[in-house]
């Protein structure tokens, strides 16, 4: 079976043996007691990648957004949500808003709905933050941050980003070469924006390979966060084989991680080129998660037990927030010019099985 499963984008691996090594996994402390050997020099080396002044780290995305909604009740803030924000974000809100803070949606990667809804806002309500992923897998395009942020300063609010898909894969200076951009710091360097208004949340789950997620910010933000963080206090933090892989990843992104981009980006390319001439157009752009929208359930099933059967192991995703399903194939570095094509091949022929799934279903 030919996988199109993995997020490990980069394909980085950081066998034991090429780590750090530790004498214990933990300290059996809470992280707001101290930290572990290397946690300070990684989390300081995240903040940097991704262009804010400090950074925490964090076992995953929900602690962070945990101990954020901690800070955010503390400022009595009103959160505003891009409806297609990944799950854990909106829990965070979700949970600011069951201790009674002000949470609204807007129309997803709309700056004109944001403005409405920040109109609509009153002082009494709080300060706004406004809440989007840096780049949606779901429809395939970069958040407008520019028009986000400058609209959070305006209302004297504050960004938060997941930026858990753009980092590794998105950084500064994108052109012809480097499709992509340089560095892999994400959604920030792809825009070249920079403020204390912005507060970055990352997993390094995806393509830099790490079970681990950071907080990036101001130093004064996060120092409140490792403060006054719930789950700092309540649950384990991160391990000593967490901070080891993460430095190790940082270390392979500095060295070859453009290479590697590189390479991943001309393999979209190739999968693209075998089904745009004959009308198919998958969502996501260059993005390594290359999704098909399917709007009916029973359309999205059969195309996906098709694609078994034709010896390809895509995705089939739950519905996004348009309603409909997706079948998705991630790419990975790892992949051959051979492997994409041949999953490009197997799409063409399922959907021949499917004559009501037809190209102008795929979007753009």
């Amino acid at each position: 079976m030919l996988k199109f499963t993995s997020a490990l984008y980069l394909g980085l691996d950081h066998p034991s043996g090429a780590l750090r090594s530790w004498s214990g996994l933990t300290t059996g402390s809470p992280a707001a007691l101290g930290s572990l050997p290397g946690e300070v020099a990684v989390a300081a080396d995240l903040a940097a990648l991704v262009g804010c002044e400090s950074a925490a780290l964090a076992p995953s995305t929900l602690h962070a957004f945990w101990d954020l909604s901690c800070l955010w009740l503390e400022e009595q803030v009103s959160v505003y949500v891009d409806e297609g924000a990944y799950p854990l974000g909106r829990w965070g809100a979700a949970r600011a808003a069951a201790r009674g803070a002000c949470v609204a949606t807007f129309a997803h990667h709309d700056p004109d709905a944001l403005a409405r809804q920040l109109r609509k806002g009153s002082r009494k309500q709080g300060r706004p933050v406004v809440l989007t992923d840096g780049f949606c897998p779901q429809c395939g395009e970069m958040a407008p941050l520019k028009d986000y942020l400058q609209l959070s300063r305006r209302s004297g609010g504050a960004l938060v980003v997941d930026d858990t898909q753009a980092l590794g894969i998105f950084g500064a200076g994108p052109e012809a070469k480097a499709p992509y951009g340089t560095g892999g710091g994400g959604s920030l360097r792809w825009w070249n924006l920079q403020g204390p208004e912005v507060v970055m949340v990352c997993s390094m789950a995806k393509a830099l390979g790490t079970p681990m997620a950071f907080v990036a910010g101001t130093r004064k933000l996060i120092r409140r966060y490792e403060m006054n963080g719930q789950t700092r206090v309540h649950s384990s933090p991160v391990s000593a084989a967490d901070i080891s892989a993460g430095d190790h990843a940082l270390i392979s992104n500095q060295h070859r991680g453009d290479t590697i981009r590189r390479r991943l980006a001309h393999l979209v390319k190739v999968f693209r080129s075998r089904l745009e001439p004959v009308g198919w157009r998958p969502l996501g752009g260059l993005f390594p998660v290359q999704a098909f929208p399917v709007p009916r359930e029973s359309d999205a099933l059969a195309l996906y037990a098709a694609l078994l059967r034709l010896g390809v192991e895509p995705v089939l995703q739950a519905a996004g927030h348009d309603g409909r399903r997706r079948i998705a194939f991630l790419i990975t570095a790892k992949h051959s010019d051979e492997d994409v094509r041949h999953a490009a091949e197997a799409w063409l022929r399922a959907v021949l099985l499917r004559p009501a799934v037809r190209p102008a279903a795929a979007g753009e």
